[in-house]
């Protein structure tokens, strides 16, 4: 593996947007879901957008929104991405790719190897794949809950497009998570906070020099 896409994703405030620019991220994630601690307004997503523009592609999390909100997002917040973190299907995710003209990637729950099959239907209309761990039992939030997979059921595999590892990765395993799964992109959310929804900038700065650090080691 020679290239590692990180993203930084719940970004809320300019300071850790401006945290994750700094370290190096190669997108930043921005949450529209109001259950979310990470959840921001559509008028502090375009400042938090406006900062990232050119310099890392902006990715709008959502979840089983409806087109209304999804154009609402396009025209003023404009992304390079959507990420579906809900139940949406493979057309929705298709439909959203045509008529927003956006890269699209999809999030998948993992607890077994059954799981990855879900992700073959997605692969083929979708950009790319994240895989997060399955929220706890009794969480109302699908993913941002700090826990893990097994890494190792992703070795090797192959679904004709990029996948992404997320899930409990913070700066202290992401070395080994990368090493585990092979995976050449990855996601952080609630690894880089200091309570919950609140991120830590020393904390991203860790994560992405760890991340990068699992490269120049041979991981």
């Amino acid at each position: 593996m020679t290239n590692l896409t990180i993203k930084i994703c719940g970004l809320s405030t300019e300071e850790t947007m401006q945290a994750a620019l700094d370290a190096g991220a190669d997108m930043v994630g921005i949450v529209f879901f109001p259950k979310s601690p990470r959840h921001v307004s559509l008028s502090q997503a375009c400042k938090l957008a406006d900062m990232a523009r050119g310099k890392a592609e902006i990715v709008a999390l959502t979840v089983d929104m409806n087109l209304d909100g999804l154009s609402r997002i396009n025209e003023l917040v404009n992304p390079d991405w959507y990420q579906f973190h809900g139940s949406e299907t493979p057309e929705n995710c298709a439909a959203a790719k045509v008529m927003f003209k956006k890269k699209v990637m999809k999030a998948v729950g993992v607890s077994s190897t059954t799981d990855l099959e879900e992700a073959r239907f997605y692969s083929i209309v979708s950009d790319m794949v994240l895989f997060d761990a399955k929220p706890p039992r009794g969480s109302d939030l699908p993913g941002g809950n700090g826990v893990s997979f097994d890494w190792t059921l992703l070795k090797g595999l192959d679904l004709g497009k990029p996948f992404m590892l997320s899930g409990g990765l913070d700066p202290s395993n992401v070395a080994e998570a990368i090493r585990q799964s092979g995976a050449s992109a990855i996601d952080v959310s609630s690894g880089v906070e200091r309570e919950k929804g609140v991120k830590d900038s020393e904390l991203i700065r860790a994560f992405v020099a760890n991340a990068r650090g699992a490269l120049v080691s041979g991981e």
